[in-house]
């Protein structure tokens, strides 16, 4: 696994666990969706990120953290921030994106490698495109799925992003699965990674788009382990997700209804996903994302209380 120099003036409680935590941008309303409403500022979003007790950030939307090596590297040594991974979105199912895709994927690259740490570049679906699957999202059924070209098409995208992003900055890549994209259920994340090189391509488990789409994390990371090499903890609460498929709510009225949870709150078994990762020696980072789109909630209160949630498992 990739690691990060940390700095020796962490305080104790941000380097106790071999497993590192970060959280991201999305946990303040930074979302690569096109959204009315105005997000946090990059300043008070590294400010609190690091002030609620995590060791780390992701990268954000393109554009939101600084684009120049030396402001980025400066910005996050201020806070003693490693940078451990930036989301980059593809229409990987449309061949005429892959051009576009593998180049923003070689910018995004190029940049954080320069910050010295070992971040991944988080490859996912450009999510919440395609009408059907937003508005099936938590309940996409085996005739939503893409056809057996389309696989190969998508995960030929995938593989030709992964490898340059290899090639010209020695940086992995993983596959984050999503609701409201084309991978999104269990079968379908099968569907990928029977495709694609377990070499060139990982996958980022992210426990609580797996748990609305259908999936159970635990038995995903015990499936899938070898190839799981960047984690993030969402929680998914039950109750919600129930009533948004019984009433046929899309993606963004789940997420908005709060579907993602604070952890510990909804039905991820965090405890056990907590021991198995330890149990496996995993000494890569563990993300927390709990989506809030602009105008929801207290983004920095949910950071702190989930923060000391984890500490209640060691981590």
């Amino acid at each position: 696994m990739p690691t990060s120099s940390a700095s020796p003036h962490l305080s104790p409680d941000r380097v106790a666990s071999p497993i590192r935590v970060a959280n991201a941008p999305c946990s303040w309303g930074v979302l690569e969706f096109d959204l009315a409403q105005e997000a946090a500022g990059p300043d008070q979003v590294l400010d609190e990120i690091a002030a609620t007790g995590y060791a780390g950030t992701e990268l954000g939307d393109w554009g939101f953290l600084p684009t120049e090596p030396e402001e980025l590297r400066a910005a996050l040594a201020r806070r003693e921030l490693a940078l451990v991974g930036a989301f980059v979105p593809v229409a990987l199912a449309d061949p005429e994106s892959h051009a576009a895709g593998t180049a923003l994927a070689s910018k995004t690259a190029k940049l954080i490698a320069a910050t010295g740490n070992q971040p991944f570049i988080v490859l996912s679906d450009e999510n919440a495109k395609d009408p059907l699957r937003t508005v099936r999202a938590g309940r996409i059924q085996p005739e939503h799925e893409l056809s057996n070209e389309q696989w190969k098409t998508f995960a030929r995208g995938a593989e030709t992003i992964a490898r340059a992003v290899r090639e010209e900055t020695g940086l992995r890549t993983v596959f984050h699965h999503h609701c409201a994209g084309f991978v999104e259920t269990p079968a379908e994340i099968e569907a990928l990674l029977s495709r694609t090189d377990p070499d060139l391509l990982g996958l980022c488990l992210d426990t609580g788009h797996c748990l609305y789409g259908g999936g159970d994390p635990l038995k995903t990371l015990k499936r899938y382990g070898e190839r799981i090499w960047h984690v993030h903890f969402k929680d998914c609460e039950p109750e919600v997700a129930e009533h948004a498929r019984r009433e046929g709510k899309d993606y963004f009225q789940a997420v908005r209804s709060g579907v993602f949870c604070e952890l510990g709150k909804g039905a991820v078994d965090f405890a056990a996903l907590a021991g198995e990762l330890q149990r496996r020696n995993y000494r890569g980072w563990i993300v927390v994302e709990q989506d809030v789109l602009p105008g929801m909630g207290t983004p920095r209160e949910s950071a702190a209380r989930n923060r000391t949630y984890l500490r209640t498992l060691g981590l």
